[in-house]
């Protein structure tokens, strides 16, 4: 039996969104529901399983004026959420906490993607009030595997737990509603400290641990072993059941790491017109598959408005022709917008006798 998911990670949330997707359904423009954002291109690691490598670690710093402007044009456009992560280490941002508190005055939902290691709890104090949910990348359970995936100094480990333990002290203290979670990317070189990890954070006080299967960039310089089969480590699910109380959920992401080994069953990607991305530079493109890339720049939030982006010629033209000329084999596997696929693609592609409820 699989662990529940009461966050669904693991799924899709367009089933909340019916206005929008019927909207599409007729062959109107929409605006994108989720955004992911980042605001700083440099980081303080180097993981081997960084996704982005390819891009060098640039320090791009988005522009915060031009990035306050898209927020408020992106409120009255219906966006309804953004995530700050991206290509880099959000948080070193000098103006992050600002960020996250504008966004969230802003009228839009407000999450954090992070390394987890300059999260003090001073910035906890400052921004956990504004935030939804609030997530850490921790990929190894001891301070010496760290080290080696994370690619950075030992005590960085000791560090990001100290950390998590002060934004759960600060968030129950002031009674937020902020969900504070741990992703661990399973991997050759961790996948047998994920039960260790697992002991650790239910101490901690986290409101759960997602245990997700990697997904190679095409252009990412890193490279993770291809022979390694996920389907093989489908008995660590179980195993982490024992870790699971009230207070700590334990999310093994059994449908992600299936469906590495089957065939899509959609010919298109559909999800693109409610999801979207936006570099530390100010460009917008489709997804994260195409960083990097000036043919598939929307635009760029420092030089137009979203609007102007968003119903754009650029944007419609790029649209076309990744609806009409991309083949999906060139995307990365188990990718954000997969179940989105699968979803739109049904409503698309109904199967027979659908009246038949």
């Amino acid at each position: 039996m699989e662990m529940t998911d009461r966050f669904k990670i693991d799924s899709h949330k367009l089933i909340y969104h019916v206005p929008r997707v019927n909207k599409w359904l007729q062959g109107k423009n929409v605006y994108p529901i989720y955004i992911e954002i980042g605001l700083f291109a440099g980081c303080n690691q180097r993981c081997i399983f960084c996704a982005f490598d390819f891009l060098k670690y640039k320090p791009y710093v988005l522009n915060e004026e031009a990035l306050k402007k898209f927020i408020l044009e992106a409120t009255k456009r219906g966006v309804k959420s953004i995530m700050y992560a991206g290509e880099g280490e959000p948080l070193l941002h000098k103006d992050a906490v600002d960020i996250i508190v504008f966004t969230k005055k802003a009228g839009i939902d407000v999450s954090v993607t992070t390394n987890g290691v300059i999260f003090d709890k001073e910035m906890a104090k400052k921004s956990l009030g504004y935030l939804s949910w609030f997530r850490v990348s921790l990929n190894a359970a001891t301070r010496e595997n760290y080290s080696i995936i994370h690619n950075t100094a030992k005590e960085d480990f000791n560090i990001v737990i100290n950390n998590l333990k002060n934004a759960v002290k600060v968030r129950d203290k002031n009674r937020y509603s902020c969900t504070i979670g741990v992703q661990f990317l399973l991997i050759p070189q961790n996948y047998k400290e994920v039960a260790i990890l697992a002991g650790i954070l239910s101490d901690v006080g986290v409101d759960y641990l997602v245990i997700k299967p990697y997904s190679q960039h095409p252009l990412s310089i890193n490279k993770i072993n291809p022979k390694f089969k996920y389907s093989s480590s489908l008995f660590l699910e179980k195993k982490l059941k024992r870790y699971k109380k009230n207070n700590f959920q334990i999310i093994f992401r059994r449908h992600g790491i299936e469906k590495l080994e089957e065939e899509r069953p959609y010919k298109l990607c559909l999800g693109l017109p409610f999801i979207t991305y936006m570099a530390a530079t100010g460009d917008i493109y489709p997804c994260s598959l195409f960083l990097g890339k000036k043919d598939f720049i929307f635009g760029n939030i420092c030089q137009e408005s979203f609007k102007n982006i968003w119903e754009g010629k650029r944007r419609k033209r790029i649209m076309q022709m990744l609806q009409t000329k991309w083949d999906i084999k060139n995307c990365r596997r188990g990718c954000r917008v997969d179940e989105i696929n699968r979803y739109l693609w049904e409503l698309k592609n109904p199967s027979t006798h659908v009246n038949f409820i």
